[in-house]
């Protein structure tokens, strides 16, 4: 029989995978995640707080002063443009509240001897970059086959022609500048439209391009990750150590 902490854990995990994993699949269809998501995660989160509140308590509730501070440093990300959706910093702030303790199901995490236990938010966040990182490794991976080796260009994304790039979610890994094409990763301003025409402009044919991979779908590895795995990093870490 469960008891009543796992079985509050186990809400979590069902609200934020059917969450998550609806919000991804609309990113990938029309890179929009609606807000209305984060609010339901966000009240459901509360929810589950005030009834674990009022039954069978905290083992810490110093944990919980990383509510605020999640939501704030998302915030701070956002505005920083270190994370570029602003959907994305919306699912984090949710999380923030959904899971500010790290999760305990079963036997679940597998890896549960880091020394030092980080906030549930946090270990989904670090997660969800680990897992994000693996795709620089596979686009290089894909550029060696095609043998398309400039560098840091290999890294980030891949040739494509300008038609097939007004058709597709890219941004161009380059940008005309005096007449000449200049490595350029994802500037301020930046009109894609524009940036295209002129590439044809010139009779460029096939330009580099960065495929728009919504971070929503490594949130979503990263958080059922946590449930299942614990802190990636810190294993990592303790690993290395």
């Amino acid at each position: 029989m469960l008891e009543d902490g796992t079985v509050l854990d186990v809400i979590r995990l069902i609200v934020g995978a059917i969450i998550l994993f609806y919000a991804s699949y609309t990113d990938v269809k029309t890179r929009r995640a609606s807000n209305m998501l984060w609010v339901i995660m966000g009240i459901i989160g509360a929810i589950l707080l005030l009834v674990q509140w009022f039954t069978i308590g905290f083992e810490n509730t110093f944990y919980l002063i990383f509510i605020p501070i999640m939501i704030g440093l998302m915030f701070v990300l956002f505005q920083l443009r270190l994370i570029f959706g602003g959907a994305d910093a919306k699912a984090i702030m949710a999380i923030a509240i959904l899971v500010p303790i790290k999760p305990e199901i079963l036997q679940f995490p597998i890896f549960d001897g880091s020394a030092i236990s980080m906030p549930g938010s946090w270990i989904v966040f670090s997660n969800s970059i680990l897992l994000f990182l693996f795709i620089p490794l596979s686009l290089f991976v894909f550029n060696i086959v095609k043998r398309n080796l400039q560098f840091p260009h290999c890294f980030l994304g891949y040739k494509m022609s300008i038609v097939k790039a007004k058709q597709t979610f890219v941004w161009p890994l380059e940008k005309i500048k005096d007449g000449k094409t200049k490595f350029s990763y994802m500037p301020k301003e930046f009109d894609i439209d524009k940036e295209l025409k002129e590439f044809e402009k010139l009779g460029i044919k096939h330009i580099w391009v960065t495929p728009k991979v919504p971070f929503m779908i490594p949130l979503l590895a990263g958080f059922i990750a946590t449930f299942l795995f614990g802190d990636l990093l810190s294993q990592i870490l303790l690993f290395l150590m």
